[in-house]
């Protein structure tokens, strides 16, 4: 599944009980209960996160693979099973195709890097969409300047939505790579991502997907979607932060080359030369987050006991709801209305600045984002600073959209 089933309810969804594993939802902030809203930015982590981490430095902190203790070898089994619970999420074919990074945007680097490096050059092309995050526009930009190559925006229309047949008309055999995010962080827009893989894969181009911002709200399978990169980060997954997934094509990662040098991923090294240790780990230099490994392995542990598909329905409908009340709402205008989205609320007060709008909602205890959402291409073609972003996760509730409307309806006697 490639994105929530709509026939599917959230009536049996007990939302009170999840709650209860999110010790941080349960605190005051400026005097009121937090209602917390920028999921976007970083998911909370479960209790069960929390205590393998804690239980990992009080029982087996040890460097892993090569210990011959203990200690290494426990912290060694959790690591790398880890790694082969990430596999499984995804449906990867092996779990050597999944590398440890500190994040989405170390991932789209070291792609760009070491695939771009070997396979670009004056003339080619990379599309990228008008609304990526800065992470997939910057290290193409980087590569392009090195290597000649050209990256071009993909055309978005008012709604948030990607212009596929703009899309195909800019298809070529120039066209090398095509980087496209999954959901959009500024608007919640869902790209249909599934016919521009196999649209460039028609033209012989490969396709990376930021999946940093759909990868909590449903399954993922890249066996089926036949991406040959699939990154995302730890942190949006209810996981701790500075750890991240890049997924490839084992054909493609073999061919590159390292990303960065160092212990671990070396096979043997002398000053008349080094050869490079097998997938995974010669992408894999130096020690690892070992702590943060074996909590984000709590993390899938802990999605995989809950049912997904209600947890998604839950967030389609607080999605609705808000949405709705928003459309109700005397001086509030939706920014990213596209027909298929999820989770992302973005919006303007007029007559306010995002910014203040934000301070304002704090002091009543509700957090959300202002700003440009590291996505400025796509706000300077709206001709707006930015929006204040309400995410939802599974945790939220309808009392809690509630909330941050009564904030928005105070805030208003103080901007308007």
């Amino acid at each position: 599944m490639t994105k929530p089933l709509a026939s599917v309810t959230a009536a049996n969804f007990d939302v009170e009980k999840i709650r209860a594993d999110f010790p941080i939802l349960h605190q005051q902030v400026n005097g009121q209960p937090l209602v917390y809203l920028d999921n976007a930015a970083t998911t909370q982590k479960p209790n069960a996160v929390i205590d393998a981490i804690s239980d990992y430095y009080r029982n087996d902190n040890s460097n892993v693979h090569r210990g011959a203790h203990a200690l290494a070898d426990r912290a060694t089994v959790k690591f790398e099973t880890a790694r082969e619970k990430v596999a499984r999420f995804l449906n990867a074919p092996a779990a050597k195709q999944v590398i440890w990074t500190r994040g989405t945007t170390e991932s789209i680097n070291l792609v760009a890097a070491s695939w771009g490096k070997a396979n670009l050059q004056s003339g080619d092309r990379i599309l990228v969409s008008a609304m990526e995050h800065h992470s997939n526009i910057v290290p193409w930009q980087l590569i392009a300047q090195t290597t000649g190559a050209k990256v071009e925006p993909i055309p978005v229309d008012a709604n948030g939505s990607i212009d596929m047949r703009a899309f195909e008309a800019m298809l070529d055999a120039q066209v090398k790579m095509v980087a496209v995010g999954h959901v959009s962080n500024a608007m919640g827009t869902i790209n249909p991502i599934e016919k521009i893989i196999t649209l460039s894969h028609a033209i012989g181009a490969r396709v990376l997907i930021d999946g940093a911002q759909a990868v909590s709200h449903w399954a993922v399978d890249v066996q089926q979607l036949n991406c040959d990169f699939y990154v995302f980060s730890a942190h949006k997954l209810f996981g701790p932060t500075g750890l991240g997934v890049l997924y490839g094509k084992e054909d493609l990662l073999n061919a590159m080359a390292p990303y960065q040098g160092g212990g671990e991923m070396i096979e043997t090294v002398s000053f008349a030369g080094t050869t490079f240790n097998q997938l995974p780990y010669k992408f894999e230099a130096g020690t690892p987050d070992i702590a943060g490994v074996i909590g984000f392995g709590a993390a899938i542990d802990y999605l995989n006991s809950i049912d997904r598909t209600a947890a998604a329905a839950h967030e389609q409908a607080l999605l609705n709801y808000a949405e709705e009340k928003a459309r109700a709402t005397a001086g509030m205008k939706l920014v990213g209305t596209a027909t298929d989205k999820t989770s992302v609320m973005s919006f303007l007060l007029e007559g306010a600045h995002p910014a203040d709008v934000g301070v304002l909602l704090d002091k009543q205890g509700v957090a959300v984002r202002t700003g440009n959402h590291c996505a400025q291409p796509i706000m300077d073609q709206f001709g707006i600073p930015g929006t204040v972003r309400a995410s939802f996760s599974f945790y939220n509730t309808f009392a809690e959209v509630d909330r941050l409307f009564v904030a928005i309806e105070k805030a208003k006697t103080f901007l308007l």
